[in-house]
């Protein structure tokens, strides 16, 4: 019966939270709203995918967002300096990054990480999802970028997807 309403139950979770936070307010109308729709969309959804996903570690996921926030914060003092200082200085680049990871939401998810991230964007995935390619605004070890993007976001999301 549970998830007969709640076909994607983490995804109702975040559609609820997500509302009350935009709307900066939890009066009546706005949970009666919030549960509609965190009800509603994934019904709408329901037969949109192909494979569901399954969180296999909850906790780590929300270690993960707490870590990506924190990475997003220290990236923009970090591209604000490399800004504001002698655009000499910069060397862009791309990098290409072998994927361990499997799955249409995981890699997006990678995907997403790295482009929420300041200083980088992800600029395609390979069509046979082996690869990711990133552009990177300051570019100075491609092998020690790669390796860091590599155990700090792919190697959590592997483990949080079971991938």
């Amino acid at each position: 019966m549970m998830h007969i309403l709640f076909p994607m139950p983490w995804q109702s979770i975040v559609l609820f939270t997500v509302w009350l936070l935009l709307n900066e307010s939890i009066a009546p109308g706005h949970l009666v709203l919030a549960a509609f729709l965190a009800i509603g969309i994934p019904q709408l959804l329901r037969g949109t995918q192909d494979h569901p996903f399954r969180i296999q570690k909850p906790m780590l996921a929300v270690m993960y967002a707490l870590k990506v926030l924190g990475d997003i914060v220290s990236a923009n003092f970090e591209v604000a300096v490399q800004v504001l200082g002698p655009s000499k200085r910069l060397q862009p680049g791309f990098l290409a990054i072998p994927l361990d990871i499997t799955g249409d939401f995981p890699i997006t998810l990678l995907a997403s990480t790295i482009s929420l991230t300041p200083g980088t964007v992800s600029a395609e995935v390979s069509s046979d999802q082996k690869w990711l390619y990133v552009h990177a605004l300051h570019l100075v070890d491609e092998t020690a970028s790669i390796r860091e993007i590599k155990k700090r976001y792919e190697q959590p999301l592997k483990e949080i997807f079971g991938c």
